[in-house]
């Protein structure tokens, strides 16, 4: 199946941000959603947002820590709608600090929710994809696993583990899967400084007033990866401000 219209895409970390971009994007484009995030409230908002267009789309309340979520995540694109075609791991959070501050339940976050997360989407839908004989994985990275920005170690660390777990993936599909990894650079998004103490806080947030390029140049990004015909396989797009060093 070539391009986007009918195809039916799985998308975590939807209620916001990329995810919320990436949605809509879509929607636009003749997808059917299966959208998931842990904020019934601001998932239901992006769900009616699009289903008022006329577009097909249904709401998940996941945690991706949690595997049962994940496998009702994929669950629920079978049964509403007889398969599933694409799975986009959004999902994400950029808590940094430096490392002498300690905030290891920051870490344990970042790992859980990057690593542990993208390996319950992987969990979740490859049995689905391999009955198909189809479907296609499409990873939210960052140009953070490249380059190394005190105080983002963690986080980066994360990031260069789902690079290199996409990359896997990819080598391992075969001939009937496509794996893509997406890695944004400095993007417009309420998670950036989200959780880090005041100072690197404000100072993110000024640097992304600043910079940062919209959600929507990633979604397109991640929608070029979906439109491409079968047998085509966009393995990595980096996408980046051109501000950005």
């Amino acid at each position: 199946m070539a391009g986007i219209e009918g195809k039916v895409v799985a998308i975590t970390g939807a209620s916001s941000g990329i995810g919320a971009e990436t949605a809509a994007h879509l929607a636009g484009r003749g997808a059917r959603l299966v959208l998931g995030a842990r904020r019934e409230d601001r998932l239901r908002a992006v769900v009616d947002g699009i289903t008022a267009t006329g577009a097909a789309a249904t709401g998940v309340v996941v945690d991706v820590t949690r595997r049962e979520d994940l496998r009702r995540l994929t669950d629920t694109a079978v049964a509403t709608y007889g398969r599933l075609d694409v799975l986009v791991s959004n999902a994400g959070t950029m808590a940094v600090s430096p490392f002498d501050e300690l905030r290891q339940d920051d870490w344990d976050a970042m790992v859980a929710t990057h690593i542990t997360g993208l390996l319950n989407g992987i969990a979740a839908a490859l049995p689905v994809f391999r009955r198909q004989r189809s479907g296609h994985f499409v990873t939210v990275g960052s140009t953070a696993a490249y380059t190394v920005k005190p105080p983002q170690s963690v986080y980066a660390a994360t990031k260069a583990a789902v690079k290199v777990l996409t990359e896997g993936l990819r080598q391992e599909a075969g001939p009937d899967l496509r794996v893509t990894l997406v890695s944004p650079g400095f993007t417009h998004t309420e998670g950036v400084g989200k959780g880090a103490g005041p100072e690197i806080a404000a100072a993110m947030t000024r640097q992304r007033d600043e910079i940062a390029m919209p959600p929507s140049a990633v979604a397109s990004a991640i929608g070029y990866a979906i439109e491409q015909p079968p047998g085509v396989d966009v393995g990595e797009i980096v996408v980046r401000p051109t501000a950005q060093a």
